[in-house]
């Protein structure tokens, strides 16, 4: 019976801890604060570098992180660089059609935050 008990309680105490309970609020796709800090700093200096600008962009990075994970934001993201090489590489990322469904995705998901930012 007491050693049921302690472990009962060993168990409780590490279901209670900080780190668990800070795991449990973090989710697996989250971003990370440089993805999100490069994306309001790109978007800011596309939008004059204001103070509202600031909030602006925050806001929009906030709406996309609430639409797609992590993993495909990165995706989308790559893929627009890579489209931008005029070369033979650059081809084969304007050219497929997963590639430019990935695009459209997130550019969607920008046009919507724009809407709702800006």
């Amino acid at each position: 019976m007491i050693k049921k008990l302690k472990s009962g309680l060993a168990l409780a105490c590490l279901l209670l801890s900080p780190h668990a309970l800070a795991a449990e609020t973090t989710c697996k796709d989250d971003f990370p604060t440089a993805a999100v800090a490069d994306y309001v700093l790109g978007c800011m200096a596309a939008n004059g570098n204001t103070f509202a600008s600031l909030h602006q962009c925050s806001c929009s990075i906030d709406y996309i992180k609430s639409k797609m994970s992590y993993p495909d934001f990165e995706k989308a993201q790559t893929v627009m660089q890579a489209q931008l090489d005029r070369g033979q590489r650059g081809i084969f990322f304007r050219d497929s059609n997963w590639a430019k469904k990935r695009v459209k995705e997130l550019e969607n998901l920008q046009a919507e935050s724009t809407l709702r930012c800006f």
